[in-house]
């Protein structure tokens, strides 16, 4: 009988932490850019935008822009709307290849990071002085860099509970079978 109370309470545990699984949640993705990649443009941007698909922070120096000269561009200060990174861009460089190199560090701690490569059909041409992006704003708080949002993970101290509740539940069923059986 003890056996049996044994296996209920276990297939009844495991169906519990069956059903409070939530489906694997990927880390986030970028779902788009501009410049877009494979991009070719006539004219440089003035500014970069990445858009992702889940909750992120920045690190120091998320962006940046190297051409077929292998010079950088200058890209200002990159703040965080909503899940979308933008970056004012001075661009400098002929017509070539570019490539703009990203990374951001998931909501579960994990640093990501991609490239964009797209292409200039005109050399950049530096704006002047008065055309040129102002000076970076300050820095958004981490509560603003931080997106917070349901992108499907289960919070590891929920599992934390779940598993307790379960190791008690399988001890009652354990210390009542043994106390009915004396």
């Amino acid at each position: 009988m003890l056996v049996r109370r044994l296996s209920v309470a276990l297939a009844l545990a495991g169906t519990v932490l069956l059903a409070a699984a939530p489906a694997a949640s990927a880390h986030t993705t970028l779902q788009s850019s501009d410049p877009a990649e494979g991009a070719a443009l006539s004219a440089a941007p003035q500014q970069v935008s990445l858009k992702f698909g889940g909750a992120f922070t920045l690190p120091a120096d998320p962006i940046r822009i190297t051409g077929p000269d292998g010079a950088q561009w200058s890209v200002g200060r990159a703040t965080v709307t909503e899940r979308t990174v933008t970056a004012p861009v001075q661009p400098s460089g002929p017509a070539g290849a570019y490539v703009l190199t990203w990374s951001i560090v998931a909501a579960d701690g994990d640093p990501l990071t991609g490239r964009i490569n797209f292409s200039l059909t005109a050399p950049a041409s530096t704006p002047s002085s008065s055309a040129a992006p102002s000076s970076p704003a300050p820095a958004p708080a981490p509560s603003q860099a931080a997106q917070t949002s349901d992108d499907g993970g289960f919070p590891a101290w929920a599992w934390i509970v779940i598993a307790v509740a379960v190791v008690a539940a399988v001890a009652a069923v354990i210390v009542r079978g043994r106390r009915s059986s004396s």
